[in-house]
């Protein structure tokens, strides 16, 4: 009688998802959308990597029948938009954002009924439907080159980001109604611990993006998108910097300048609060997964999507 303990055992050797991942995306002709705040080994995998405006730029232009977005809801919601005929695809369908969930469409309408004279410009970190109700979105790389460009007796509304519209508005002079919506990762450093780190290496540069808070972004010595902070740690003679966003960005900063320091702004718990909880739900797993069944795909109401095209494509237009 043969039991368990003679069966012969069968080793199935675990899966190569590097390799899996690439023989679907040539199998499904899709290409890999990753932000710079992904897990580092998902970027290396990525066909394109960048922040909010450049994934636009290649969301819009791409030949690719799948897109697969690694990243969160609102990016994949914004290549779905500008690609209404294809495929798009998010590994988790539960990355999510602070500043988009902080910020519901039935709320916004309202706010913005009560404010009919004003220009709605919006953060791109936002729903599609918040999007709809807008005239231009915009994001940190090219918000105050938008906000430039609008008459100056023009009445302007902001969201999401009260932070961000602080910076907008310090930078331009511009005076606009806010929306008060922040995002969880940049609110929480600390600018008591970002003293102490400056004592710490006297010779480090702060380099802050613009969601940050305001005494955070007083204190340093440059603010910028994340590509913007990536391009400035590149060309910048300083060896070390002290990094004020989401630490995902810190991977291309290291592969890119391998000889220089960069130190993770501290939040104000102890806490891996500087990592953003809903970039670091899509994992490599997930992402083979996503490809193989061909789900979770992002779907959208067809009179939200042509509403919300018109201020991405103003946009483009202006940046």
């Amino acid at each position: 009688m043969e039991t368990t303990l003679n069966k012969p055992v069968i080793n199935i050797p675990p899966l190569n998802l590097e390799e899996e991942i690439i023989a679907l995306k040539k199998k499904m002709n899709a290409v890999i959308l990753a932000h710079y705040y992904q897990e580092s080994e998902i970027q290396d995998l990525a066909d394109h990597i960048g922040d909010s405006l450049e994934l636009s730029r290649r969301a819009a232009s791409t030949e690719a029948d799948v897109i697969v977005f690694a990243g969160v809801h609102f990016m994949a919601e914004t290549a779905k938009i500008l690609n209404p005929t294809k495929k798009v695809l998010l590994p988790d369908l539960n990355a999510g954002c602070s500043l988009a969930e902080g910020c519901p469409a039935p709320l916004f309408k309202k706010f913005r009924e009560e404010h009919l004279d004003h220009l709605v410009i919006s953060y791109i970190n936002c729903s599609a439907a918040v999007k709809a109700l807008s005239d231009i979105i915009c994001t940190s790389s090219n918000a105050v080159k938008i906000v430039e460009q609008i008459p100056k007796e023009q009445n302007i509304i902001f969201a999401p980001d009260k932070n961000l519209g602080r910076y907008i508005i310090k930078k331009t002079g511009r005076d606009m109604l806010l929306w008060d919506g922040s995002c969880i990762v940049h609110e929480t450093f600390s600018d008591k611990k970002i003293i102490g780190l400056k004592t710490e290496y006297p010779n480090a540069l702060l380099i802050a993006h613009p969601e940050c808070e305001e005494a955070v972004l007083n204190r340093a010595d440059f603010v910028g998108s994340t590509s913007a902070l990536l391009n400035f740690t590149k060309e910048n003679d300083a060896n070390e910097f002290i990094v004020a966003t989401e630490e995902g960005i810190i991977y291309q900063m290291q592969k890119a300048s391998p000889s220089k320091k960069f130190i993770p702004a501290p939040p104000n718990a102890n806490c891996a609060c500087n990592e953003c909880p809903y970039m670091k739900l899509n994992t490599m797993e997930k992402l083979y997964l996503c490809m193989k069944d061909g789900k979770p795909e992002i779907t959208l109401d067809e009179e939200i999507r042509v509403r919300a095209l018109k201020p991405i494509q103003k946009m483009l237009e202006m940046s």
